[in-house]
Order: C-alpha cells, then structure tokens, then sequence
C-alpha cells in the first residue's frame, strides 16, 4: 500500500497562492492515479482535481481555471498549485491515490490511499 504525506497547507490572504505537495512512498508512484480532495467545515470531502499517469489531468468545481495539478514521477510527489484564492477554498485539502488508469477518476470510492489531510485557510 502506498503512504501519502501532504504538506504545504497554511494561512494565505484573499488572492494569494499556495503550492501543496504530497510525497508517496512504499510503492511505485507511476502506477498510481493521484487526487486532491477537500473537505470545509460541515461539508462532505469533494473532489478538486487528478492526474493520471501519463500526465492526463481533470479538474472541477469552483476551483478550475485557479488550481493546476502536477505530478514529478521522479520525486514521487504531486503537487497543487492554488491561485487566486478565496475564502470559499478554506478546506483540509487531502491527497489521494487510485489505480492507474489512461482514462481519469474523480469519485471519492475510486481512490484506495489517502493523507492525513492538510488544512489551507484563507482569511484576510
């Protein structure tokens, strides 16, 4: 089973950006599908964005056209790139794999790994 470590999480003004990151190990990297989720208070976890492993990437939400995802297979890490950040993107953002796939996945049950989550706050 693959181990997932997220990090990069923080306090950022309205506006500003964030680079989260999300480090694997334990298993081969390129045969995981990568996710981001995140969860505000009183909300149910949602999905924000994957890539698979050729670098195919689907993003939705309130969040596309902001947040990029990225993958480096060499460092087993996937990153998300957060731009132009709202109070509404205050959330704990976890990261997530899933089998690999040429095609993408986006359903929570589809992801078999998670982190432990990193909270991003946006506030003025």
């Amino acid at each position: 089973q693959v181990q997932l470590t997220e990090s990069g999480g923080g306090l950022v003004q309205p506006g500003g950006s964030l680079r989260l990151s999300c480090a694997a190990s334990g298993r081969t990297f390129s045969d995981y599908t990568m996710g981001w989720f995140r969860q505000s208070p009183g909300n149910e976890r949602v999905f924000v964005a994957s890539i698979n492993y050729l670098g195919g990437t689907v993003n939705v939400g309130p969040s596309a056209g902001r947040f990029v995802i990225s993958r480096d297979n060499a460092k087993s890490t996937v990153y998300l790139q957060m731009n132009n950040l709202k109070f509404d993107d205050t959330a704990v953002y976890y990261c997530a794999a899933g089998p690999r796939t040429s095609g993408v996945l986006s359903k929570e049950s589809e992801f078999t790994a998670w982190g432990q989550g990193t909270q991003v706050t946006v506030s003025s």
